[in-house]
């Protein structure tokens, strides 16, 4: 078995296959394209899922690459065993309709096997199949494989509900004794082992299963699949001869820097690992584009992050330090993902803001730590996890501490508070879904809560009612989720709250990370401010934004809808038609207006007849009281519940960042307002800038090229980030863009032209190959879309009766036959493509296939040769 880097092994799997006539697919982005089902790419098939599921078909049906994934449904376990990740690359062969067992499996033998390639022993290897599945048996003895190595099983078989399913075959490896004394026995009852270790898994997807039906009555797809998945990281630890996943090349450089910023030696720790994983992770998903947040995929990015950072304090690591990772993370996987380098900067900076933000909460925590271990011989389970859930203290740094203090911690308690707590965030999760009348609890609640947040956002007050996470207080400043604003955010005596509703009798109920409090209590509760602030923004511009639509479409158009954050306000309305650009810029330029001349904003709580006489707007089919909240903008008067600003002119500015129809005569502005708003902007228009750039490239890589074919060009190809801001900026891109495609299509040309005139001018040197009045030929070194063209031009030049032109690019061939006479182009085509494999067609005068085996080309050419005489 050779020993080999992990680039050398990716390549050598690409390489392998392309030879066998798999075009090599680029690694997709780990955030999903066009699939909501996923948070992220988690297996080497999902960006194929296009091509199995019928909705596209690819040029080639052999495909083969080397896929970046994410997984954290078993991130608990990482850093615990040898061999799980959360980032990891799946190397893949697939069939799509094409090959199927009888090629696959001589195949997986030669690249395992040969010499040529990876070089493993065949007395290495043990291998499990389906147990009805005795073809692939067959198959692997004939190639060579002992039958005491092959091991039947009843669940090597792949089926995921309805639809199409099939036996499969693994691979397993054996690293011998030292590892386990027991020998097949741990793969045949399926024992978690460090012996024998799974490389490589072929599915062979031929039928279609239904439920009710037994499986031995599935019946078979008429187009069967190959769907193949080698985890890299395993097969760097076999082929590198490595105890761990960690102790291969793909690890150990991120590991030996730890250890030279923690100056502790490394020994098979879990820190280490946890560390040098999620690094991977997060420097991977941040340069294809994925946020941390609090939602979705950022939720689970920051999860891996924070965890990751837990772990470096058990190493006396307590300032940011991920970020300097990066660079090392780069360096090991440039080879196959240059991109990275490009990238360095966003992902470092993002990477280091995150830490410092997650340190400065490590801060507060250690001072409430202090403060529970005094006077105490027993630190409780549910103090522990209240460090945990609210700190992100991890149990052991909270044991090192309590330690030095002489005191013990109830780890036990903590391990029942941690699954109380997931039970409650179940429960209160269903409650604050279905509130609304659902909840007797929160129907028989009368007592009152007093809302102070219009006036401050700190106030002391005392616990009314308990409802399990969530807690009334007797008065809040916090703004319940209402009229399309999000609720606040802030702190109950250091405890975050995590979500505001409105009760059903109006009661503020604040859900809590953790809930301490019993009724009676008395507690602080902070709102955030600067987040209160951006919101408040946001929403005094919707009601900005209003009035501009109205002044500049009509009276009739009316808000149907509004979601209004720290972010954006995202603002839906009616109209008869659609908006044109100018009609968009002359609405953003009517806000802004309204922002400079800085009206005062008076908010009255009136009766509701005097509120219509003062020319107030209310929100279409909304029900109101006998008292309506009216918030005048002097410009602007709308019946309002949420928080604003006291003048326009602390928006500063509005931005609008997209446009557009959502539905029959209902339209969608998304803005965003304050001295940040074009920073908004720009960051949720990152990918056609970035876009831009990549045209810039691709036409710099154009002229270099041409120019080493001995072709010179001007490239004025250029892309020009606009200046301008807001909406403008949206149309100045688009335009940009559309330029500078241009300008690449234009130099696209001059380049094939070129080519194109160079290659008609050289066709000459052909002319000794004529026999016979006939030319059959390989063909090389020009534009496969000019062959057409060449063969009619070399049979009127030199007055032919057919030319035969093959073209070879390594993964197929392309043959084109042009005729006179008594001769037909399609039937001499057919000569190749039986040897090759592959087909075509076209007219008797002129025809064009496709072969498969560019190994049997030669072969090919002297049949056509022979046909011919």
């Amino acid at each position: 078995m050779k020993n080999l880097s992990s680039s050398q092994i990716r390549q050598m799997w690409l390489d392998f296959f392309k030879s066998k006539g798999h075009n090599v697919e680029k690694s997709a982005s780990l955030v999903p394209q066009n699939d909501p089902t996923l948070l992220w790419t988690n297996a080497g098939v999902t960006p194929l899922k296009k091509y199995f599921d019928g909705t596209m078909v690819p040029l080639n049906p052999r495909i083969t690459n080397a896929q970046k994934c994410i997984r954290t449904n078993d991130i608990e376990n990482v850093g615990r065993t040898a061999r799980h990740h959360t980032f990891f690359e799946m190397l893949g062969n697939f069939s799509i309709g094409d090959y199927f067992k009888k090629e696959v499996i001589p195949w997986a033998c030669e690249l395992l096997f040969s010499d040529e390639w990876f070089g493993f022993s065949k007395d290495k290897l043990y291998i499990t199949y389906y147990y009805h599945d005795l073809e692939t048996r067959d198959l692997w003895i004939e190639n060579g494989i002992d039958p005491n190595h092959l091991i039947p099983l009843e669940s090597n078989f792949w089926e995921i509900g309805e639809g199409p399913c099939g036996p499969d075959t693994e691979m397993f490896y054996d690293r011998g004794e030292k590892y386990d004394k027991r020998g097949k026995e741990l793969i045949e009852k399926d024992i978690e082992n460090d012996r024998f270790i799974e490389i490589w898994n072929i599915v062979f997807s031929q039928y279609n299963s239904k439920i009710g039906v037994p499986r031995d009555e599935y019946k078979e797809l008429p187009s069967k699949n190959i769907d193949t998945g080698c985890g890299l990281e395993r097969l760097c630890c076999v082929m590198q001869g490595v105890d761990t996943n960690y102790d291969t090349d793909l690890f150990m450089p991120i590991i030996k820097k730890v250890e030279e910023i923690s100056k502790v030696k490394y020994d098979g720790q879990m820190a280490f690992k946890v560390i040098a994983d999620h690094v991977r992770t997060v420097t991977f998903a941040v340069a294809d584009g994925a946020t941390l947040s609090n939602e979705g995929r950022g939720y689970v990015l920051r999860r891996v992050l924070r965890r990751a950072m837990k772990y470096a304090k058990t190493l006396g690591i307590d300032k940011p330090f991920m970020s300097d990772l990066v660079d090392v993370v780069i360096e090991i996987m440039n080879d196959y993902y240059p991109y990275l380098a490009e990238k360095v900067d966003i992902v470092k900076q993002i990477i280091n803001n995150e830490e410092v933000k997650f340190l400065q909460t490590l801060t507060v925590g250690e001072k409430r730590l202090a403060e529970m271990l005094e006077g105490k011989e027993i630190l409780s389970g549910d103090d522990a996890f209240l460090l945990y859930d609210t700190y992100g203290f991890p149990l052991e740094l909270t044991m090192e501490y309590a330690e030095d203090h002489g005191v013990k911690v109830d780890v036990e308690g903590f391990k029942a508070a941690m699954e109380r707590q997931k039970e409650r965030a179940r429960n209160s999760r269903k409650d604050i879904q279905s509130m609304g009348g659902q909840n007797e609890a929160f129907l028989n609640f009368k007592e009152e809560s007093k809302f102070v947040g219009y006036e401050t956002l700190e106030c002391e007050a005392k616990v009314i009612a308990v409802f399990d996470n969530a807690i009334v207080l007797d008065e809040t400043p916090f703004y319940a989720t209402s009229g399309g604003q999000v609720c606040d955010k802030g702190i109950i005596n250091g405890i975050n709250v995590i979500d505001v509703i409105k009760m059903p009798n109006g009661q503020t109920l604040h859900a809590l990370e953790e809930n301490p409090f019993k009724v009676n209590d008395k507690v602080k509760a902070i709102v955030d401010a600067n987040y209160r602030e951006h919101v408040m923004k946001n929403h005094s511009g919707a009601h900005l934004l209003q009035k501009a639509l109205q002044d500049v479409l009509g009276d009739h158009v009316h808000q149907q809808g509004q979601q209004v954050n720290d972010k954006f306000v995202r603002f839906d309305f009616n109209n008869y038609n659609a908006l044109t650009d100018a009609e968009i810029i002359q609405i953003e330029d009517e806000v802004n207006r309204f922002i400079k001349e800085d009206h005062k904003v008076d908010i009255r709580i009136m009766p509701i007849e005097e509120a219509r006489k003062l020319g107030a707007m209310a929100l279409f089919g909304e029900k109101y009281g006998d008292m309506v909240r009216v918030v005048n903008m002097e410009v602007s008067k709308e019946f309002c519940g949420g928080t604003h600003v006291s003048h326009t002119g602390l928006l500063e500015d509005f931005e609008i960042i997209s446009y557009e129809s959502i539905g029959s005569g209902i339209f969608r502005i998304t803005g965003s307002t304050s001295s940040d708003a074009n920073e908004i902007l720009v960051e949720a228009l990152a990918n056609s800038i970035s876009e831009g750039y990549q045209l810039e490239k691709k036409a710099a890589k154009l002229a270099s090229d041409a120019k080493a074919k001995g072709i010179e060009v001007t490239n004025n190809v250029k892309f020009v980030k606009p200046t301008s801001k807001g909406y403008r900026f949206v149309l100045d891109l688009r335009e940009a863009l559309a330029n500078t495609q241009a300008e690449l299509h234009s130099l696209e040309k001059e380049i094939n032209d070129a080519l194109k005139s160079n290659t008609m001018a050289d066709l000459n040197k052909y002319e000794a190959l004529i026999e016979n009045n006939k030319l059959v030929m390989e063909i090389k070194d020009v534009d496969k879309n000019l062959l057409k063209e060449i063969a009619k031009t070399l049979a009127n030049n030199f007055n032919l009766d057919l030319v035969f032109l093959a073209y070879n690019n390594e993964t197929n061939i392309t043959f084109v036959c042009y005729a006179k006479g008594n001769y037909n182009a399609v039937e001499t085509i057919k000569v190749a493509t039986k040897i090759t494999g592959g087909g075509g067609g076209g007219k008797p005068d002129l025809a064009q296939a496709g072969g498969k085996d560019v190994s049997k080309l030669a072969e090919a050419l002297e049949k056509v040769k022979e046909y011919l005489k």
